[in-house]
């Protein structure tokens, strides 16, 4: 595979996409061209989709969205058990508006990433991409009070 699409590379240009709309829009030109099936590449590239939606006009806000959409069920199909394809789809649907219909899955993966970090380390998350899920679910509110505190206390 391409250097360009190995997971350190991708987690850093999410990361900076993520905050940044000129690096949103280099992490969407990068992953526009690939074109290859497998899960964790293709749920960056849903991501990337979401983050241009996040950044379009809002003519262009909803295509995008169906995107990222469309990516992550491909994603899924190729490994419904990877925790980290779970995650990303997480973050974004977690942030759809629910009227639109593109967030059916935020209940289970919320779930699914509960249990992952629980089964650390064999969940099939790395020391980063476990510290990644549990401070958003912390961070960002997805998980009640007890949760938060039982999460805290697990370690990388």
């Amino acid at each position: 595979m391409d250097s360009s699409y190995d997971l350190a590379t991708l987690r850093s240009h999410y990361e900076q996409a993520a905050a940044d709309k000129s690096a949103g829009e280099k992490f969407y030109k990068l992953m526009s061209n690939y074109q290859g099936n497998e899960a964790l590449p293709l749920a960056y590239k849903a991501a990337s989709e979401a983050i241009r939606a996040r950044d379009a006009s809002m003519f262009n806000k909803l295509t995008y969205a169906q995107a990222a959409a469309r990516i992550f069920e491909q994603a899924a199909a190729a490994n419904s058990n990877n925790a980290e394809v779970r995650f990303l789809r997480f973050s974004v649907e977690s942030n759809i508006p629910a009227f639109l219909g593109l967030s059916p899955h935020v209940e289970e993966d919320r779930q699914y990433l509960l249990d992952a970090l629980r089964q650390h380390p064999q969940s099939g998350l790395d020391a980063e991409a476990f510290n990644t899920v549990r401070n958003f679910l912390i961070g960002r509110g997805h998980v009640s009070a007890e949760q938060a505190q039982e999460l805290e206390q697990l370690t990388a």
